[in-house]
């Protein structure tokens, strides 16, 4: 089953630790930094994750239009992400456009990243030492149960 994964990591490259072990259990899945490949073609790959950290409640506007406008009908997507703030509906955007598509949602990862965004800088950020070893083993454990 071929598998790609668009991302968006910036600052602290919470998320691309998580990517990086799951590539490295699986070296078959493509990463593809949605910065560097704008318009990829999705249609030859069976499942589609996107991955981000969260941004005013909600995935980078870099993922969310690429998925509004690259991610084909009737695939297999999920979802990854790291967060600073400890709760909210983070994913409200993404299922709105995977269901528009008519998408099957296979599952969706979260955990904590290191946040420095805003206001939180002055306070020395939250969630300092995130993702953990075992949040980012428990990210590959997630992708391989897909």
């Amino acid at each position: 089953m071929k598998t790609a994964i668009v991302y968006y990591s910036k600052h602290h490259g919470n998320t691309k630790k998580l990517l990086d072990a799951i590539a490295g259990a699986d070296p078959a899945v493509v990463l593809i930094d949605v910065t560097a490949q704008p318009s990829a073609d999705l249609a030859a790959y069976d499942r589609i994750g996107f991955a981000s950290g969260i941004y005013y409640c909600s995935f980078a506007k870099q993922i969310t239009s690429f998925a509004s406008e690259r991610l084909p009908e009737h695939k297999d997507v999920f979802f990854l992400y790291t967060h600073g703030a400890p709760k909210g509906d983070f994913l409200k955007a993404m299922r709105e456009i995977a269901a528009k598509k008519r998408c099957r949602e296979l599952g969706e990862y979260r955990c904590q990243g290191y946040d420095t965004f805003g206001p939180f800088r002055l306070v020395g950020g939250l969630a300092k030492g995130h993702p953990t070893e075992a949040e980012i083993a428990a990210a590959v454990t997630f992708y391989q149960s897909l």
